[in-house]
């Protein structure tokens, strides 16, 4: 299903953070290096280490405190004159608008960010051109985000700045044509691992596995998401790992593992039970997510009646979760392979 692809694409991407020459994560995210910077106001604090907290809340998935941090360094920023650390903060402040579906609070700080942005100013240049892409995606333009992932790509590549290559390479293999995805996405994956962006590895080798899921090339799916479950696992966000986790599973009911698949994605269930009752506002998602491909099973294993209303609270979980604004195909098809189950 081209659509979960896309959604699971999108929970990894506008996630997954940009930034240039530091440590990798446990989400494939990769820490901000420290931009120049000055003395800034509040507590003696640079405007570098200021934009590095910024990005920690962001990696964290803190989207709200990371965009009124942003915010606060940008406000600092255009004090003390620094334009490069500006363009970083507001088009960061920007991404956090996106990453909680709210864009058109986020365009005019996308604005600001770009009146700006200097390609002489590497740090900010980069960070400004990954987070237009990102708009550009969501604003259903993928011609226009894949020439801009390009020309992210080869200035990080210009500029030496390779770790915020990678990101560009993994973008395109997102919102490229279907024919340069799996060449995207297998080099995005070479640069990682030589490199030693283990952090990276996770989303990189997820996103190929879906692509494989798509394309009807199970086995090498199988391969790839196994080795993006393993990545994940490195480290301590809880949907990543959900996320490989539900992969998989997924995987074994398209391979016809039924009891297998259905082990595994009860496991998946469970876990985002929990996590919904700790707080998680990502979780409600995969309860749908996973309940509903448990309703896959049944159906696939002969029983539909008992199939068909797990899949109908699945799609209660996920209107909830506001899949309608954030998948609205997703969620036209789910209720199409209801109706279909139902006029049986």
């Amino acid at each position: 299903m081209r659509t979960l692809c896309i959604t699971i694409a999108v929970v990894l991407a506008f996630g997954a953070i940009v930034s240039c020459s530091g440590d990798e994560t446990d989400t494939g995210r990769v820490e901000a290096a420290p931009a120049q910077g000055t003395e800034a106001q509040e507590g003696g604090a640079t405007l570098a280490t200021q934009l590095t907290q910024a990005d920690q809340a962001f990696r964290n998935d803190q989207y709200e405190i990371a965009g009124q941090m942003y915010e606060a360094v940008a406000g600092a920023a255009l004090e003390e004159e620094d334009a490069s650390t500006f363009v970083e903060a507001a088009s960061m402040r920007a991404r956090c608008y996106l990453a909680q579906g709210e864009e058109d609070e986020g365009r005019p700080w996308l604005t600001r960010a770009k009146e700006q942005a200097d390609p002489a100013e590497p740090l900010g240049w980069s960070r400004y051109l990954g987070v237009r892409g990102r708009f550009e995606w969501q604003d259903g333009d993928r011609v226009k985000a894949t020439t801009t992932f390009h020309e992210m790509f080869d200035y990080c590549q210009a500029n030496e700045l390779y770790d915020r290559a990678v990101d560009a390479a993994h973008m395109i293999a997102i919102t490229g044509d279907p024919e340069e995805r799996f060449d995207w996405a297998e080099k995005a994956i070479d640069m990682a691992e030589r490199s030693g962006m283990q952090g990276w590895l996770g989303p990189l080798w997820n996103n190929l596995g879906w692509d494989y899921v798509d394309a009807g090339r199970y086995d090498e799916a199988r391969e790839a998401l196994e080795k993006a479950r393993e990545y994940h696992y490195m480290g301590t966000a809880p949907i990543p790992k959900l996320i490989a986790d539900y992969s998989v599973a997924h995987l074994m009911r398209l391979q016809g593992q039924l009891d297998e698949a259905r082990e595994a994605m009860n496991t998946v269930l469970t876990r985002a039970e929990e996590l919904d009752g700790e707080g998680n506002p990502d979780a409600i998602e995969w309860i749908g997510f996973s309940r509903w491909e448990l309703g896959e099973i049944t159906v696939a294993a002969g029983d539909t009646a008992s199939g068909l209303e797990t899949m109908k609270k699945a799609l209660g979980e996920l209107e909830r979760a506001g899949i309608e604004k954030w998948d609205e195909a997703d969620w036209q098809d789910r209720k199409a392979r209801i109706a279909e189950l139902e006029a049986r």
